[in-house]
């Protein structure tokens, strides 16, 4: 059997906390939404592309479904046809390159620190084994400084959904939303479902308004939280 050494000891909590706030994060995203909408009363819809690449694709379809949900859950009617429909509501999702950000996080070994020693007094030396003892000499532990700090990276991909609603009559544009995320992941099936969340989270909303939505998607009947970005 591998034998763990004393810093491997150390570091095994460390990792595992690390891992445990990474899957417990909560989603949270910015939201911008410009609106002119009437009151819903019934007002007929239908959902297509702004990218006319995606028509008839069943990825869009499967988001389109969403955005269909939560409109009828808000009070609109999906129309029999598009000509049929009073709104149009195009519907467009993305999601950027990959790109690297340069982190820090304290350091879970090395530096330099204060210790006591074991035959008494306080000296000044490394934690790794302990603070050299003062007067009374011997080792004992110690405490790093804040200088010691571990760089890494962090891939990091922007991801958006983008609605705009247009009066069928006249093509006016009734609403125009936004939502944005950075993630560690580019999976747009994990992504867009909250984005789409988060737009409609207090839906129209106040026009001209940028707000940060916060949410757990493990936890679906948890209200969001919404604060205004100043």
């Amino acid at each position: 059997m591998r034998k763990i050494t004393p810093r491997a000891r150390l570091l095994l909590p460390l990792a595992a906390a690390l891992s445990l706030a990474a899957c417990a994060a909560p989603f949270e995203a910015r939201v911008a939404r410009f609106q002119q909408l009437p009151p819903p009363s019934g007002t007929s819809f239908v959902i297509e592309p702004r990218d006319k690449a995606n028509a008839g694709g069943l990825e869009f379809a499967t988001y389109a479904n969403l955005v269909r949900q939560k409109l009828v859950a808000a009070g609109y009617q999906e129309a029999a046809s598009p000509d049929a429909a009073a709104l149009l509501v195009q519907l467009d999702y993305t999601v950027s390159a990959p790109r690297e950000k340069v982190e820090t996080r304290p350091g879970a070994w090395g530096g330099w620190g204060w210790g006591r020693g074991w035959g008494g007094g306080w000296g000044w030396g490394p934690y790794w084994g302990g603070g050299w003892g003062g007067w009374g000499g011997g080792w004992g532990p110690g405490f790093g400084g804040p200088w010691n700090q571990e760089v890494y990276s962090v891939t990091q991909y922007n991801a958006a959904v983008a609605m705009r609603i247009n009066r069928a009559a006249d093509k006016q544009s009734v609403f125009e939303g936004r939502a944005e995320t950075v993630s560690t992941s580019n999976n747009l099936t994990r992504l867009v479902p909250n984005l789409v969340t988060a737009m409609f989270t207090n839906f129209p909303g106040n026009s001209g308004e940028t707000v940060r939505v916060r949410f757990d998607p493990a936890k679906p009947d948890a209200a969001p939280t919404v604060k205004p970005m100043r």
